[in-house]
Parts: C-alpha cells; sequence; structure tokens
C-alpha cells in the first residue's frame, strides 16, 4: 500500500516525505512558469521516487496538445524522474521513455464505469506499453466499486486501480487492500475530487495494520 502524494505545488515535495508518502507526483501540466526548474527542485528537496504527469485535458488534466507536443514538454523533464505516466494517445513516446531508463505507468481515466471485461481488455492494452496499468473509473452505484474490487484483485499486478469522484470515496481505501499498487493522495489542493490527504491516508494504514 504505498501513497502517492500528487503534488499540485512542486514546492510541497519535502513536506510529502515528512508527512509519510512513498512517492511524489509532479503532475506539470498544472505548473505555470519554468517547468524544468520546478521539477529539478522537487526533485532535490526529496529523496522519494517521482512520478512524472502531464495530465490530458481529455482525462482531467490541462494539457491540450498532440503526442508531438506531449514528448516536446516531457523530454526536458525525464532526468528528474523515475516514473512517467502514459495515456494511450501518447503511448508511441514509451520506447524512448523505457530507453531514458524510466518506468511506465500505463494509465486511463474514465469519466463513467467500464464494465469488467472491458476493464480486463484494458489492462492487457496497457501493459503492452507500460510497468503498471492505472486504470481510474467513476462508479455509478455500490456494484460497480465490487465489480472494480474483483478485477483488481484477480488483475495481472502490478495494477493501480482508483475512481473518480466524492460518492465512493471509500473505494479509495479499500483498493490497495486487495492489489492496486499506489494510492493517489493529495497534499492541500487536490489534483481529484475525493481525494484523502497524505495526512489522512497515512493514518488509515496504521489504523488497517498496512
Amino acid at each position: 500500500m504505498k501513497i502517492v502524494a500528487a503534488l499540485t505545488d512542486p514546492a510541497k515535495a519535502a513536506l510529502a516525505e515528512q508527512q509519510g508518502a512513498d512517492l511524489v507526483e509532479l503532475r506539470v501540466d498544472l505548473y505555470d512558469g519554468d517547468r524544468t526548474q520546478q521539477v529539478r527542485d522537487a526533485k532535490a528537496a526529496t529523496s522519494l521516487p517521482v512520478i512524472l504527469t502531464l495530465r490530458s485535458a481529455q482525462e482531467g488534466g490541462r494539457f491540450f496538445g498532440t503526442p508531438e507536443e506531449w514528448m516536446k514538454n516531457v523530454e526536458p523533464l525525464l532526468p528528474f524522474a523515475d516514473y512517467v505516466d502514459i495515456e494511450q494517445p501518447f503511448a508511441r513516446a514509451a520506447p524512448a521513455i523505457r530507453e531514458a531508463g524510466k518506468k511506465i505507468i500505463a494509465s486511463h481515466h474514465a469519466a463513467r464505469m467500464v464494465p469488467l471485461y472491458i476493464l480486463f481488455v484494458m489492462e492487457r492494452e496497457l501493459r503492452a506499453y507500460g510497468d503498471i496499468p492505472k486504470i481510474v473509473v467513476t462508479p455509478e452505484k455500490e456494484e460497480d466499486v465490487i465489480e472494480l474490487l474483483t478485477f483488481t484483485q484477480a488483475a495481472t499486478k502490478p495494477i493501480c486501480t482508483g475512481v473518480m469522484g466524492g460518492q465512493f470515496r471509500h473505494a479509495r481505501a479499500m483498493l490497495p487492500l486487495v492489489g492496486s499498487e499506489f494510492v493517489y493522495c493529495h497534499m492541500g489542493d487536490t489534483t481529484a475530487e475525493g481525494q484523502y490527504s497524505v495526512e489522512e491516508f497515512v493514518q488509515l494504514r496504521k489504523i488497517l495494520g498496512r
């Protein structure tokens, strides 16, 4: 059960480590100014592994460019990353990123629930170019949460699963118990509705004995 501090402010990398995060995610699509300097400073401020994420507008972020523009933005930041989050439309960048020695989180974020059989198809597609598939969906009812838990438990590991929205927030705490590699938490501003804070999840992990 590894806690990822999703940082809307890269200056909070050191605080994330102090509070008990296991990794930091730098959401560079949300950063203004000199991204290279911000990412360099964040990497220097913490000993934790760094996930570099340039999230597209289609999947809830603020990047609106083409795959070529995506890679142009990411490339100068690679020396400071341990993992790079790559959505399917940008998958052709994966070989170059892997050649740079980075692990790949192959991600898909859906603003709806995905049928169980599609989840397994999606896992195979993401695993074809990534080290860790990350699948985040939006449940509409409790049965959807149960299906997501079932998929997570049965999926080839490693896997990362999650939910969007506040209605089924509790699923964020349940999914790591059945095999989800990471749980994404906030430090200050949230990067997604329903996130727990790093402090909250550190305490929850202690309570659960994980």
